[in-house]
């Protein structure tokens, strides 16, 4: 039996649980200084510095590289002059240049595709072949030639412009 002169655990031995939403408030760790009260502006981020301009033989470098990377279609193009339009004056005017070009030739060429389909439905298959394979593949070793003589021109010193280009980005 019980102790009379004990007192009754309602819980049986259990020791009491804490509420739900009842959590005591987190301890910080270390010397972290108490949160200051929100004051209805977001607090300032510090931003990142802008990236080092670059020097001339990495602003040729980089600007030829545009001119180098049509010939892997239009993204090296366009990733080299948005990272480093404004970190170098020759690869800002090269890489416009190179993914002027690559925005034509990429036109140029979906258009023989197209006409080439169209074409073809016409001629029984001869014109599909000459517009959707031929042609397409002579276009490709035109950007091709073009990407590697800009490429020199520009890695040697130069400035390079391709015979026919649209200025889409000015």
């Amino acid at each position: 039996m019980s102790d009379p002169n004990q007192p009754v655990d309602p819980n049986n031995g259990v020791p009491p649980q804490q509420p739900y939403g009842n959590v005591p408030p987190q301890q910080p760790y270390g010397n972290v200084p108490p949160q200051q009260p929100y004051n209805g502006t977001p607090p300032q981020q510090p931003y990142a510095a802008p990236a080092a301009p670059l020097d001339a033989a990495q602003d040729k470098q980089w600007a030829s590289f545009a001119h180098l990377g049509g010939i892997l279609w239009i993204l090296p193009s366009l990733i080299i002059w948005l990272v480093f339009k404004d970190r170098g004056a020759k690869t800002n005017v090269e890489g416009k240049e190179a993914l002027n070009w690559q925005i034509t030739w990429i036109i140029v060429w979906v258009a023989s595709l197209i006409v080439g389909v169209i074409i073809g439905g016409f001629t029984f298959g001869v014109g599909y072949l000459l517009f959707t394979l031929l042609i397409p593949w002579v276009l490709y070793i035109v950007n091709l030639v073009f990407s590697i003589l800009g490429f020199v021109k520009v890695n040697g010193g130069g400035s390079y412009r391709y015979p026919v280009n649209f200025r889409f980005i000015k």
